[in-house]
C-alpha cells in the first residue's frame, strides 16, 4: 500500500498503488512500456493521478532527439526518463503541509515550477530561470519542467508543485483539460504584448494548436479584426469558429503583407502573435504591424533566422518572445474557458489509451486524419485495480 510517511493519502476513495505504468524513453525515437514507482510528494508537491495527456510538437522532439531537446542545461540522454507535459488528472496524495489542494480536487498542470530564487522567477518568468548558474532543471533549486527536465505525463501518476496547478470545473472534460496550458502559452504572448487588446488589430501566424487558441483568445479579449494566416484550409476555417475575423492561405496569396493591410483598412496592424516558426514569419511579422507596433514570437525556429533589424529600428517596433506559459497566463486562460468565451475542445481531434502511445505519436508527427490536438487517457491498469480492491 502506498503510505509515504508524512504524505496525505485517501485510499478508500483514490486508492494509489505502489508502482504504475510508464512509458520511458529507449533511445530516440525509442518508447518502452514499463512499471515504475509511484513518486512521493514533497514539502508544496501533490500527486496527481493522470487522467489526460495531450501530444506537443515538443514532445516529439524530446521523443526523437532525447531530452532535453529545446531546453538548457546539459543532461545526459537517460533512458528511464518519462516525456509529456501537456497533462491534466486528479490530486490523490498531499505533500507535507499541504492544505492548498484537496484530495479529489480536478488540475491542469502548468509545465514549470519557478525556482522562486532567481530575478526571473521572483517576476512570475519561471519559465525563463537563471541565476548566477543556472537553475533551469535544478529540482534541488525548487525548479522543475514536467516532461522536459523531470518525469512527465506519459504516464499514470506524478508529483507536482502547487504553483503549477490549475483548478478545473467538473463540468470540464478531462481533453478540454489538457488544452488549458495551450490557451494558457497564447495568453501569455498576448499578455507580454500588453494584455489590453479590446479594439486593436491582430494577425496570428500559423493555425497550429497555440496559434488557434491565440486567435480564441485575442477574440475573447476584445481584439478587432483578428486576423489568421497559415496553408491549410481546414484549420484556418477552424480558426473562423474560434474568432477570426479573416483567414489568408499565404499559398493562395502573392503577398500575405499586402493582404493583411488590405484586411485592416489599408494599414498594418497594432500587434503579431507568430506562431509558425517559418523561416520568413519574423520578416512578415514586422512588415504587418503599424509604426510602434508589437510582435511575439511564440514558435521555436528550426533554423538561423535573417531579420531586417533596420526595419524594426527605424519603425520602432517592440520584438518580443516568450517560452511556454509564464505569468500565471494560464489561469487566466483557464477563466476564460470556464467562462465559455471560446471552444478550446475545436482543436482536440483524436483521442487513445496509454497502451496506444505510440499510434497516438504517429497521429501526431505525421498529421494522419488532419490530427491537430492528439489526446492520450490512461486506463486503470494492474496496479491501480489491485490497489482499489
Amino acid at each position: 500500500m502506498y503510505a509515504p510517511q508524512g504524505v496525505k493519502t485517501n485510499h478508500n476513495e483514490f486508492p494509489v498503488p505502489e508502482s504504475q505504468r510508464a512509458w520511458v524513453l529507449g533511445g530516440p525515437g525509442e518508447l518502452v512500456f514499463k512499471e515504475k514507482p509511484v513518486p512521493v510528494p514533497k514539502k508544496a508537491e501533490v500527486l496527481v493521478r493522470i487522467d489526460a495527456v495531450a501530444i506537443c510538437a515538443t514532445d516529439l522532439e524530446i521523443i526523437y532527439h532525447g531530452p532535453p531537446a529545446s531546453i538548457q542545461g546539459g543532461l545526459p540522454f537517460n533512458k528511464d526518463f518519462t516525456p509529456g507535459h501537456e497533462y491534466m488528472g486528479t490530486v490523490v496524495a498531499l505533500g507535507p503541509g499541504v492544505d492548498e489542494y484537496n484530495i479529489g480536487q480536478r488540475v491542469a498542470v502548468e509545465i514549470h515550477a519557478g525556482c522562486g530564487q532567481c530575478k526571473r522567477c521572483r517576476e512570475g518568468m519561471y519559465t525563463s530561470c537563471h541565476n548566477y548558474g543556472l537553475n533551469y532543471g535544478d529540482v534541488d533549486k525548487g525548479h522543475r519542467a514536467n516532461g522536459f527536465t523531470t518525469d512527465g505525463g506519459f504516464c499514470e501518476y506524478q508529483v507536482n508543485n502547487i504553483n503549477t496547478l490549475v483548478s478545473l470545473e467538473d463540468e470540464m472534460t478531462d481533453e478540454e483539460g489538457t488544452l488549458v496550458v495551450t490557451a494558457g502559452t497564447a495568453m501569455y504572448a498576448l499578455t507580454e504584448l500588453g494584455g489590453l487588446v479590446a479594439g486593436e488589430s491582430v494577425v496570428v501566424t500559423g493555425p497550429g494548436p497555440i496559434g488557434l487558441m491565440a486567435v480564441a483568445v485575442a477574440k475573447a479579449l476584445g481584439a478587432q479584426p483578428v486576423i489568421l494566416t497559415g496553408t491549410r484550409d481546414n484549420r484556418l476555417e477552424i480558426g473562423k469558429q474560434l474568432g477570426a475575423d479573416a483567414v489568408i492561405n499565404i499559398r493562395k496569396t502573392p503577398d500575405v503583407v499586402a493582404e493583411v493591410k488590405k484586411l485592416n483598412g489599408g494599414k498594418g496592424v497594432d500587434y503579431v502573435v507568430e506562431c509558425s516558426a517559418a523561416t520568413s514569419a519574423v520578416n512578415d511579422a514586422v512588415r504587418m504591424v503599424n509604426r510602434g507596433g508589437k510582435v511575439c514570437l511564440a514558435a521555436f525556429a528550426h533554423e538561423e533566422v535573417p531579420v531586417d533589424v533596420a526595419h524594426i529600428v527605424r519603425n520602432n517596433i517592440y520584438v518580443y518572445g516568450i517560452r511556454g506559459e509564464g505569468k500565471s497566463a494560464t489561469h487566466r486562460a483557464e477563466a476564460y474557458m470556464r467562462q465559455k468565451r471560446f471552444d478550446a475542445t475545436l482543436i482536440h481531434t483524436h483521442t487513445f489509451d496509454l497502451d496506444d502511445l505510440p499510434t497516438a505519436i504517429r497521429y501526431a508527427k505525421d498529421r494522419v486524419e488532419d490530427a491537430i490536438k492528439v489526446v492520450v487517457k490512461a486506463k486503470m491498469g494492474a496496479a491501480q485495480k489491485e490497489a482499489a480492491e
